[in-house]
C-alpha cells in the first residue's frame, strides 16, 4: 500500500485500487493530489502484476473538481494556463494511454475537473445516487482537465455543448442513457461491483486489451484505411504472445483459457 497526500494506492489481487483520499474536501484536486494521482497511475502502468485499475473517491463524493483554495491569491491568466497544462495534461494523458483497463467507480458527484477525471477512465460504474456536473459556466469559466474533449467524443457536439453550458447535474440514470457511464450500481455496492468487473478483466489477455485501447484511440483520429493498417501492426504483437497461443489451445481443447497477461 502506498499513501501520499490525498491519494491511496492498494493492490487487490491483480487490480490496483487508486482512491482519492481527501473526503473532508470532497476529494478536491490540489497540486499535491494531482501529483499523487500521477504517481499512482505511473505505478499501476509499470507494475507487471497489475492487470486492471479501479479509480474511486473516499467518502460521499468522487471528486468536487479543483480545490478553489489553489486560486485564493487571484492568479494571473498566465499562471492559470501554466497550472492546467503542467498538472492536468500529463495526468489525463497517462490515464488514457495506460495499456490496462481503467474502471472509474463514481461515488456521489464528479464535478468540474472531477468529471474530466471520471470520463478519462475507459469504463465507468456509477452509484445510483451519483452523477456528473460541469458547473464551469456558473462561474463564468470554460471546461478544463480535458472535459470538453471527453464529452464531445462520448456524446457528440450538440449534447456535449448543452450539458456543459447548462451547469446542472446529470443524474446517474441520464448518464447511463447518454453513454457517459457503462453501468449503475447501488451506492453501497459500488466498489465491490467495480472490483468484480476489474478482477474479471484482469483475467483476460492484458496485452490484447491494452492494444485494443490503443487501436480504438487511433481509429477515432484516423481514416478507415489507416486504421486497418494500424490494426495490422498491432496484430503483429499479439500473434506471437503467450496469451494468443493459450487462447487458441483452450479453444481447440474446449476448456477455459488461463491467460497470463503476456
Amino acid at each position: 500500500m502506498l499513501q501520499t497526500t490525498g491519494v491511496r494506492y492498494e493492490l487487490d489481487g491483480a487490480v490496483a485500487v487508486i482512491t482519492l483520499n481527501r473526503p473532508e474536501r470532497r476529494n478536491a484536486l490540489d497540486q499535491s493530489t494531482i501529483e499523487g494521482l500521477t504517481e499512482a497511475f505511473s505505478m499501476a502502468r509499470d507494475a507487471g502484476e497489475v492487470r486492471a485499475v479501479v479509480l474511486t473517491g473516499a467518502g460521499r463524493g468522487f471528486c468536487s473538481g479543483a480545490d478553489l483554495a489553489v486560486f485564493a491569491d487571484r492568479p494571473s491568466p498566465e499562471q492559470v494556463y501554466q497550472y492546467l497544462v503542467q498538472f492536468y495534461q500529463p495526468l489525463m494523458q497517462l490515464i488514457c494511454t495506460i495499456e490496462k483497463p481503467v474502471i472509474g467507480a463514481i461515488n456521489g458527484t464528479a464535478a468540474g475537473a472531477g468529471a474530466g477525471l471520471a470520463l478519462a477512465c475507459d469504463l465507468r460504474v456509477m452509484a445510483d445516487n451519483g452523477g456528473l456536473l460541469q458547473a464551469f459556466s456558473n462561474i463564468g469559466l470554460v471546461p478544463d482537465a480535458g472535459a470538453s474533449w471527453f464529452f464531445a467524443r462520448l456524446i457528440g457536439y450538440s449534447r456535449a455543448y448543452e450539458l456543459t453550458i447548462q451547469g446542472e447535474q446529470i443524474p446517474a440514470a441520464r448518464c447511463l442513457e447518454l453513454g457517459l457511464t457503462n453501468r449503475i450500481a447501488p451506492a453501497d455496492r459500488l466498489l465491490p461491483e467495480a472490483l468484480a468487473w476489474a478482477t474479471q478483466l484482469a483475467q483476460r489477455p492484458t496485452l490484447a486489451l491494452g492494444l485494443t485501447k490503443r487501436a480504438l484511440d487511433y481509429a477515432l483520429q484516423h481514416d478507415l484505411a489507416s486504421s486497418i493498417e494500424y490494426e495490422a501492426q498491432l496484430q503483429k504483437q499479439t500473434i506471437v504472445s503467450d496469451d494468443h497461443r493459450e487462447g487458441v489451445a483452450a479453444f481447440l481443447e474446449k476448456r477455459v483459457p488461463q491467460f497470463k497477461g503476456r
